[in-house]
């Protein structure tokens, strides 16, 4: 009995490899698909050039006789961004990184954890990390108003530690030093925006602004 068991399985195994043989055409391209999307989801640096190449496209919005809608990198949007928020963002941080992943813009850069509050902001999780740490915020932006724009904070996280959503208007409270519009989210970070700019959409790793009223 035992032998034929054996021959039993054999056969099976054989059927089973048979079938996956002769769909391979429909499977194949699944896999493939999937890596081809993580793939495309890559870290680009924010440098000074990005940022001009994203005012660029921010600013032709503005003109009446502009383009509908622009295409920009995420590392140059975000770039454009942190220009806006360099009054917030502690300006000790390095090695700075965005991209788009799942519709969302995730940022990161290392920072002193001191600039984020210490323990009476992260509570128990300021004792699990050093000195310096790679901070990652991930979230949208929101058109509040002409000349107004948020940066709705998600998702934070420092090294591989992702931060309980309950803490996450009070790290950036922390970030947010400063006056903060009237209409911006508690976890949001306010960014002053061209009067032309209408919509920011983020989709399959790209970045596209709309002109208002589009």
């Amino acid at each position: 009995m035992g032998c034929i068991a054996r021959l039993g399985c054999l056969l099976v195994l054989c059927v089973l490899a048979v079938g996956a043989w002769l769909t391979r055409d429909r499977w194949i391209p699944l896999l493939r698909g999937s890596h081809t999307s993580a793939a495309t989801s890559v870290w680009q640096p924010l440098t000074p050039a990005g940022a001009e190449r994203a005012r660029v496209a921010v600013q032709s919005l503005s003109r009446p006789t502009g383009a509908v809608y622009e295409n920009v990198q995420p590392g140059d949007l975000a770039a454009y961004v942190f220009q806006s928020l360099a009054h917030q963002i502690p300006s000790s941080a390095d090695s700075a990184e965005a991209a788009v992943i799942n519709g969302r813009m995730y940022v990161r850069a290392v920072i002193p954890v001191k600039d984020l509050g210490g323990a009476s902001v992260l509570g128990p999780l300021a004792s699990l990390v050093a000195d310096r740490e790679q901070l990652t915020l991930g979230g949208t932006f929101e058109v509040i108003r002409p000349g107004l724009a948020e940066f709705h904070v998600q998702e934070i996280s420092l090294r591989s530690l992702k931060v309980p959503s309950s803490l996450i208007p009070k790290l950036v409270k922390a970030l947010g030093k400063g006056a903060r519009p009237a209409g911006v989210s508690e976890d949001a970070l306010p960014i002053l925006a061209p009067l032309g700019l209408g919509d920011v959409r983020l989709a399959n790793g790209k970045v596209t602004l709309y002109k208002a009223g589009q």
